[in-house]
């Protein structure tokens, strides 16, 4: 570094350290944030300034801020503007110092705040894309339940279109749930699914065999007719794998599986007796 831009580094310091408050003040002014959440950032960059230029305290606040505005719903050019901003305050003290130093001092602080400002939208995009990702898996998971029928039975009614990402989920939570429940017979209910192509077929197969891995038998529910004329005109083969037209279908297959009696009634009433050994 040469003597003038040596000089300039040390004015633009003084500037800085000098004028902290109405510097705090004005850059919360421009950047709408509050004077306490710039402190911390104003004084990790003092330090770094007077010291050695070891910005990682400053940018590790810068970081924190990122993500907590990504969760907070701040858009990435007000999450930017915190830090942009304060060339504008600093600037403003420049002019009123009046110094030829104090100028050329500037133009380095600027490019670093630059630097710092990058830094702050490249974290915030980093935070928000996890965001969204952690979402729609959350998403996944409560479009996809797998609820308890009967003892030993029980069911995932499967709503809108099934890819292998949601495949992946389906199996994990009804193999988890025949674990847990120690079910041996489930129904994939396939009635809110808008179409069935070689794709979402292959999803299925793989699902009901990894049930099946686990000592389960599963019964395929939904079939309607024209799911029936898509499966034969396309030639999937689902081999030994049962398949029913409705749920009910499918819960009366599974409780005479299971060694319940079900019969109809005269009227829509449905009776259940468990057989005796």
């Amino acid at each position: 570094m040469t003597v003038p831009a040596d000089a300039a580094r040390r004015r633009i310091v003084e500037i800085f350290t000098s004028q902290e408050e109405p510097l705090l003040r004005r850059w919360s002014q421009i950047s709408g944030a509050p004077i306490d959440e710039l402190r911390d950032l104003h004084q990790a960059l003092r330090t770094a300034l007077v010291g050695d230029a070891d910005l990682a305290d400053v940018r590790g606040l810068l970081g924190e801020l990122s993500r907590s505005r990504a969760r907070q719903g701040y858009t990435p050019s007000d999450t930017a503007r915190v830090v942009f901003s304060l060339k504008e305050a600093v600037y403003e003290q420049v002019e009123a110092d009046g110094q030829t130093e104090a100028l050329r001092g500037f133009a380095w602080l600027s490019r670093l705040i630059d630097d710092l400002g990058l830094f702050t939208f490249e974290t915030y995009s980093a935070a928000r894309e996890k965001i969204i990702i952690d979402q729609a898996e959350q998403l996944l998971e409560l479009s996809t339940p797998v609820v308890k029928l009967w003892e030993g039975i029980v069911a995932v009614p499967l709503v809108g279109t099934l890819d292998s990402a949601r495949t992946q989920v389906v199996m994990e939570k009804l193999l988890q749930t025949l674990v847990d429940t120690g079910s041996e017979h489930a129904v994939i209910d396939i009635t809110g699914v808008p179409a069935v192509d070689t794709e979402v077929a292959q999803h299925l197969l793989k699902t009901v065999v990894a049930a099946r891995l686990m000592g389960a038998e599963c019964v395929i529910s939904g079939i309607r007719p024209q799911i029936a004329h898509t499966i034969v005109t396309l030639g999937i083969e689902f081999g030994d794998i049962v398949t029913k037209a409705s749920l009910a279908d499918a819960l009366a297959y599974a409780l005479t599986r299971s060694g319940v009696q079900v019969k109809g009634a005269a009227t829509t009433r449905v009776a259940v007796r468990a057989e005796r050994g």
